[in-house]
């Protein structure tokens, strides 16, 4: 799959199976696709949070409103911290959710080239995720992703996008 199919095919999807684990060689591979995400001055104010056991996933479903996310075998969690990211000194920009996007959308693709499937999320209680996952104070949490082969069922929604020609100005 070249790299343009590998984007076109990208879904969220909402259905694992839960009974097979990633194995921890491909998780590792997906990993370091996050690892090799720029950030800004290249200061990767980032950490991979990845929960797998079943006491630890028990605590977290309460912070997600939907029970299909309870079918992944994993959830992947990308958290970092705004003192150890960029700012930038015209404005006091802080680059840090920029960062953990572009590192989570690195895995999300990395796992979508190993036949895995993923959904971003951003619909999630932050109060009841910062206890379940113990971040310090000074952590942040934008979006998550469960990870896991995508069950037999799982159907991407149909995708829409506008027309390139709606969104792009040659200057």
């Amino acid at each position: 799959m070249d790299f343009y199919d590998l984007v076109s095919s990208r879904s969220s999807l909402r259905s694992f199976i839960k009974e097979k684990p990633v194995p921890d060689d491909m998780l590792r591979r997906i990993l370091n696709a996050g690892r090799m995400a720029p950030s800004a001055k290249n200061l990767q104010p980032w950490t991979f949070k990845v929960v797998s056991s079943p006491d630890k996933l028990q605590e977290i479903y309460p912070c997600y409103p939907a029970d299909w996310i309870q079918s992944a075998p994993h959830l992947l969690f990308v958290t970092g911290r705004p003192d150890e990211a960029w700012i930038r000194k015209y404005d006091g920009y802080n680059s840090i959710e920029t960062d953990l996007t572009i590192a989570l959308d690195h895995i999300i693709l990395a796992a979508t080239w190993e036949g895995l499937a993923t959904c971003w999320i951003e619909a999630f209680d932050p109060a009841l995720l910062r206890t379940a996952l113990a971040l310090d104070d000074d952590e942040v949490l934008f979006a998550f992703t469960p990870i896991g082969y995508p069950a037999a069922d799982a159907k991407p929604r149909p995708k829409t996008r506008k027309n390139l020609d709606d969104i792009i100005l040659f200057l």
